[in-house]
């Protein structure tokens, strides 16, 4: 599942006003985080997530981890935010940030 150019810069433009949805912490990837992110992708599609972790290799090394994990495609990282996209199955158009 490999986005387009396009589609990167579109979710990109739809990500800049969303709030993160889930901080993932110093201890890393819990099983509450990775449901938790789960969930808001099967509902809203497209998500911020906020890692605060010390270091900058331990943050890109979380970030694939977690995208591998819940099956997302990386949108776009800044400083300790991540955007994160998958489709969902069947999309809710009142919560999904693609069909608002």
């Amino acid at each position: 599942m490999s986005l387009t150019a396009t589609q990167k810069k579109q979710y990109r433009s739809l990500g800049h006003s969303l709030h993160p949805l889930v901080t993932v912490a110093g201890n890393g990837l819990t099983e509450g985080v990775q449901l938790e992110v789960d969930r808001a992708l099967e509902d809203h599609e497209l998500i911020k997530v906020k890692f605060n972790v010390g270091d900058r290799d331990v943050k890109m090394t979380l970030i694939k981890q977690l995208c591998d994990q819940v099956q997302a495609e990386l949108v776009q990282q800044i400083g300790n935010i991540a955007l994160i996209y998958r489709a969902a199955d069947e999309p809710n158009p009142k919560l999904s940030n693609l069909l608002r």
